[in-house]
């Protein structure tokens, strides 16, 4: 297939990119600079130059393509209002292109806010005003009621790996800076992860055979204690870790104090059965004691 894919150039987007064309498929890549086109060039990828506030870039990448994997999204927690319009934008104006085709579009969405008095699974549905994306993530899967082979991966907080920017390196900054790796409370609430290249697997499966309609879950650790996280952090940068209370949390932490603070224990068991996805990168704990992230 053909397959057009927004933030090609990014952490999931650059592992997705050789995941495709190792396995045959063509790809176009979203470019919005001149370092990200050559990067996808270099990586094989045809390169298509525009962004998220492009829609004629948007409707070109998806009319060329025999599939869509929509990654792009605007990372910035001052703006979560004006990246979530922006986000809803991109899936109505690639969705009108799809229509009636049966072609696939995957989009990226996240457990977080999810919630369940067990571990949350694929069945699981968010509160309508628990992020701004969740209505993006509904508007996808109603795409499939108009002829489009719509899915929704939902991916664990932590998707880790060489390079991650996100939010483990958060984590290592602010122990660094506080000399103390810290962990909220008893630290017995749980982040479920996965390996970017797990992840990156799971989009081109997604593209390949998901039904319409489908949740799948990017998921493999089910759910890490923050204690063990915040543990090995230490170890690495040889610094103390501590406990510290809720009402500490904010002053210490940041806006990281809300994600980690979550307890989202989540299976991908339906997932793993309805595609065929198996998980074989190494875990977080594992991950981390690699040593990469502390470079």
């Amino acid at each position: 297939m053909r397959v057009f894919v927004t933030g090609a150039s990014g952490f999931i987007g650059s592992a997705v990119v050789p995941e495709l064309i190792n396995a045959g498929h063509q790809v176009i890549g979203l470019a919005r600079s001149e370092a990200s086109a050559a990067k996808l060039a270099a990586a094989g990828a045809d390169v298509l130059r525009g962004d998220l506030g492009d829609p004629d870039s948007l409707r070109s990448g998806a009319a060329k393509a025999d599939a869509v994997i929509h990654l792009a999204y605007i990372h910035d927690f001052s703006q979560i209002q004006a990246a979530a319009r922006a986000d809803r934008q991109a899936v109505d104006i690639i969705g009108a292109e799809l229509e009636g085709s049966n072609r696939p579009l995957v989009i990226a969405s996240g457990v977080a806010g999810l919630k369940s008095t067990k571990v949350i699974t694929e069945q699981d549905m968010p509160n309508s005003t628990a992020h701004p994306r969740v209505a993006t993530a509904q508007a996808t899967l109603d795409l499939a009621a108009r002829g489009v082979r719509s899915s929704v991966i939902r991916l664990a907080p932590s998707v880790h790996g060489e390079g991650d920017p996100g939010f483990l390196s958060t984590l290592i900054n602010i122990a660094r800076q506080k000399g103390v790796s810290s962990y909220i409370e008893d630290g017995r609430n749980c982040w479920p992860a996965v390996h970017r290249l797990d992840a990156a697997r799971l989009f081109r499966l997604a593209i390949e055979k998901a039904p319409a309609g489908s949740i799948l879950h990017g998921v493999d650790d089910e759910g890490v204690p923050t204690r063990e996280i915040a543990e090995v952090i230490g170890q690495q940068l040889n610094l103390p870790v501590t406990s510290i209370s809720n009402q500490a949390a904010t002053e210490h932490f940041g806006w990281m104090a809300m994600f980690f603070g979550l307890d989202a224990p989540t299976s991908s068991a339906q997932t793993r059965e309805l595609l065929g996805w198996q998980p074989t990168q190494p875990g977080l704990i594992e991950d981390l004691k690699l040593g990469h992230y502390f470079k």
